[in-house]
This record gives structure tokens, C-alpha cells and sequence, in this order.
């Protein structure tokens, strides 16, 4: 069977922070500290249901700077302690999969190179994605886990 071409639909972000792959995970996998820093500038999270471990979800709304709520859902499809989470995106809770993550970690002589994949459930998503400029909000967030850490 050949593979998928998924270039068409795949994100990619990735950031050095400069601070061990242990810091990195706890500030990722503890319900009270992934809210504090998750979502780009300007945002806040406000969490309904937390549970970070295979088999779990986290349903929370993102509040944008002028009080605009986006309902999210992520299901968390595999985790593997201080390596890899995998999970799935949805358009609120139980809403439609808009996408398929990870993040991965990577220990670096004592930095952590951390790598957020989605692959989009539609090339259109994907562009749409784009076009609201989910690159450059997602290596803020990515910033806001580094600043979290002390190591922004």
C-alpha cells in the first residue's frame, strides 16, 4: 500500500528552549500548569476538564484578547513519559476532529528541541489554518512554555 501524502495538510513547529526535556514534560503534563502558559499572546484558557494521560482529554476554551471564545477538546491518544504526547483536535467538546498532533521532546545536551505536528483533516483546513496565522500563534505559544520554563 503506498503512503499518504499528507504535505499538503501537515504543520510543523518547532522551538529550542533552553531547559531540560524534565521541565519541559512537567510544565506540558500537569493540568494545573499547562493552562497557565497554553495559547498564543494576548490569550487565556479556561479549563472545563482536565485528565493529561493516554485515554484522556482536556476540554477548555481559549479567550482571545478582545474576549472572543474558542471552544477546544483534545484527546490524548498516546504518551509517552518525557518523549511524546499524541492526540486529536476537536471544534469543541465532542466537535468534529479538525486534526491529528503530537509534540515531541528531545533532549539536547540539557535543551529541549520541541517539535508540534497537527496533520489537518483537510488540505482546505490546513490553508485556512494558515491564513489565521496559526504558525506564528502557535511559536507563541510555543514562547509562553519557554518564558514558563525561565528559559524564554
Amino acid at each position: 500500500m503506498p503512503e499518504l501524502d499528507l504535505s499538503d495538510r501537515t504543520m510543523v513547529l518547532e522551538r529550542m528552549i533552553g531547559a531540560p526535556v524534565q521541565a519541559i514534560w512537567a510544565a506540558w503534563t500537569d493540568p494545573e500548569t499547562l493552562p497557565q502558559w497554553w495559547g498564543p499572546d494576548g490569550f487565556s484558557c479556561r479549563t472545563k476538564r482536565i485528565d493529561l494521560r493516554e485515554g484522556g482529554e482536556w476540554v477548555f476554551d481559549m479567550i482571545g484578547p478582545d474576549g472572543t471564545v474558542y471552544p477546544n477538546h483534545h484527546r490524548y491518544t498516546g504518551v509517552r513519559p518525557q518523549s511524546r504526547i499524541d492526540y486529536t483536535l476537536h471544534w469543541g467538546e465532542n466537535g468534529p476532529k479538525h486534526a491529528d498532533a503530537s509534540v515531541a521532546f528531545d533532549d539536547l545536551d540539557g535543551s529541549t528541541k520541541v517539535t508540534l505536528t497537527m496533520i489537518f483533516a483537510t488540505a482546505q483546513e490546513f490553508e485556512e489554518a494558515k491564513g489565521f496565522g496559526a504558525i506564528e500563534l502557535g511559536q507563541q505559544t510555543l514562547g509562553k512554555l519557554a518564558a514558563f520554563v525561565g528559559a524564554a
